[in-house]
């Protein structure tokens, strides 16, 4: 460890330890998982408490009944506590009196006993209901929350989830809403029962003897500020160990990963040694966290201890002096004993209250945020064959860029004054250098953006004016990262239209050229894959997408940099399905490979934004300008 600078010592804790929420702070939108393991709470306090309670009482206030009758059961609970330990006054006392037989304090004592089982079992029976009760409606709330957190991401614009990471959102359905979960099922009720408990003690400590209570008050600042200072410093301690925690598993991630590039490289000492300082590190913080966090009960409960011995002693010299009893001294000081408890309850209930109102908080932020745009309140419907709707609109495929300017960010264009027209059943290609805005008009013509100036019109209707469903139910879309989901071959395929036969899913594979390597596998249709197809190849995964696309007999396709990620041989093959996937439908093709958009009835040049070149394969290449360049290797797309 003695070969890492300190300069890279900081840069490793600030790239990989940098959030609070445990989150590493360079952990990229895939890969990326949010935040501590399953368990862990995000430490801090809510920026505004008041409206993430009240937001929070909005779903709890459904389930009001239940909570009541729960908060009765804790208060029954607590009394029950609190009237067993106050009936040692008249059983001993009981047995002390010199007036009373031997049957008769035998009597009394069994009458006694009787009683505060008695009065132990009700607290014990209240107890487990409130328990039982609390836990289905902790569950019950955060089913909502987490059902209307789960809507509402769905209905979250695309930009959303291009600026935040998927780890941060997923941080919010599991540790955010597990740390809400915690204070539901018990912190609430602890801190009803500890102040009703605290309230109590003291109460019945003044009925017992005011004077040996005043004593005991003036106890009761040295154990709320030996409380308050250890709470402070672990709840400290626990937010660094928490970021340590998420800086020794985001570098975990990153190269377990990454771990044909480690060796290849020959970093695997590097790496070992860098772990073994973020590990140190975390157990540093953790010893720290773990000290105050474990001193807390012995401390107040040493406090607790002194307090007794205190008030045994005073009370011993009041029993022969004033006349205090002794069944008054013993359940005095049994509460004296157990006057330190509460108060080391409500203190160790603050870091929970904070980790939940602080993960509530950030649950909500994402619940505020502004949906995607509404469709028009008239808005059209289209279709491309056998119009589902007596409104919809049977569309040829004309699709016309008028004009079009955008930016992701205001006051910073990425397209500028683009016109584009595509007829129907053409083959329209983009090509140009990386940020040229290629991927940005297919985004707009879905919609995934709102374009600021100009209008995209299909077939003469703007597509501002048709329904955000029927505009995508019309456009199928390949992309280079081939998403699949969990689930059967026959099932992701499927994905591209629910409705359609397996006779149809078979027919797009054959389409796809995807039929031959399907029927190879194990269970052939029927095969499950593994986590996003990782049990297949990069090209069959990318046949798999255009079989997908194949069966949503969507009359608009797009197709963008399909082919970037695999090898030439698999290339001659997905352009083949490409080929019949792409026949009588209108295409937009995006390609860093040249060689794939020859064929296009028109290339498009993009540079900085803007069409700086347009026309046929062969017209480009007579002008001679950048896209002979790029062709012939005289320039490069960078």
């Amino acid at each position: 460890m003695g070969s890492i600078t300190e300069e890279r010592k900081e840069t490793l804790l600030k790239r990989y330890g940098g959030s609070k929420n445990g989150t590493p702070s360079g952990m990229g939108r895939r890969g990326g998982f949010g935040g501590p393991p399953r368990g862990g709470m995000a430490f801090g306090k809510p920026k505004n408490a008041v409206s993430t309670i009240s937001k929070l009482l909005e779903y709890i206030g459904k389930d009001k009944a239940k909570i009541i009758f729960s908060l009765v059961c804790v208060i029954i609970s607590s009394v029950a506590s609190l009237a067993g330990s106050y009936l040692l006054r008249p059983i001993i006392n009981g047995l002390i009196k010199e007036e009373f037989t031997g049957t008769q304090k035998l009597n009394n004592l069994i009458t006694g006993l009787l009683i505060m089982a008695a009065v132990y079992l009700a607290g014990v029976a209240c107890s487990y209901l409130q328990q039982r009760i609390m836990i289905g409606v902790s569950q019950s709330v955060l089913l909502k929350v987490r059902g209307d957190l789960f809507t509402k991401a769905q209905k979250l614009p695309l930009k959303y989830h291009d600026t935040h990471t998927h780890g941060d959102i997923m941080s919010r359905f599991t540790n955010d809403l597990d740390a809400v979960g915690e204070m539901l099922n018990n912190t609430m009720q602890q801190i009803v029962s500890g102040a009703f408990t605290l309230i109590g003690t003291v109460v019945l400590m003044f009925v017992i003897n005011w004077m040996l209570a005043c004593v005991m008050i003036v106890i009761v600042p040295l154990l709320v500020f030996a409380g308050r200072f250890i709470g402070q410093k672990s709840r400290k301690y626990f937010t660094t160990q928490q970021q340590s925690l998420g800086a020794v598993n985001g570098y975990i991630e990153e190269t377990i990963s990454g771990q044909k590039v480690i060796k290849v490289f020959n970093h695997e000492e590097t790496a070992a040694e860098e772990f073994a300082f973020l590990s140190d590190e975390l157990r540093q913080k953790q010893m720290k966290a773990q000290f105050f966090g474990g001193i807390m009960g012995p401390v107040l409960g040493n406090l607790g201890q002194v307090s007794y011995a205190v008030s045994a002693t005073v009370g011993g010299i009041l029993c022969l002096t004033a006349n205090f009893d002794i069944g008054g001294l013993t359940a005095f000081t049994n509460y004296s004993r157990h006057f330190s408890r509460p108060i080391s309850e409500l203190s160790l209930q603050m870091n929970i209250i904070y980790a939940a109102l602080a993960g509530a908080e950030r649950v909500f932020e994402v619940m505020e945020e502004s949906p995607e745009k509404a469709d028009e309140e008239n808005g059209v419907e289209i279709c491309s064959g056998d119009c589902r709707t007596e409104k919809g609109h049977i569309i040829k495929g004309e699709v016309v860029l008028k004009d079009v300017s955008f930016g992701y960010v205001p006051g910073k264009t990425v397209l500028k004054h683009i016109n584009v027209t595509a007829g129907p059943g053409e083959k329209i290609a983009f090509v140009g250098s990386t940020g040229a805005g290629k991927t940005t008009i297919t985004n707009l013509i879905n919609r995934f953006y709102e374009i600021d100036e100009g209008e995209i019109l299909i077939d003469g209707i703007n597509i501002k004016n048709i329904k955000k469903d029927s505009l995508r139910g019309n456009i199928a879309m390949v992309l280079q990262d081939t998403h699949l989901f969990s689930g059967t071959v026959r099932e992701n395929i499927r994905y591209g239209r629910p409705d359609a036969t397996d006779d149809e899913v078979e027919l797009a594979a054959k389409v796809a050229y995807a039929q031959s390597f399907i029927e190879r596998l194990p269970e052939g249709y029927d095969t499950l894959l593994d986590g996003d197809g990782a049990n297949l190849s990069q090209g069959e995964r990318q046949l798999l997408n255009i079989a997908r696309a194949a069966i949503s007999k969507a009359p608009i396709l797009i197709l963008d940099e399909a082919t970037s990620s695999v090898d030439t041989r698999t290339e001659k093959f997905i352009e083949k399905g490409m080929d019949r996937l792409m026949k009588n439908r209108t295409t937009f093709v995006i390609a860093h490979r040249l060689s794939t958009v020859r064929n296009a009835d028109r290339i498009v040049v993009l540079e900085q934004g803007e069409i700086i070149e347009e026309g046929t394969h062969q017209q480009l290449l007579d002008k001679k300008g950048r896209y002979y360049q790029l062709y012939t290797g005289l320039a490069e797309l960078d």
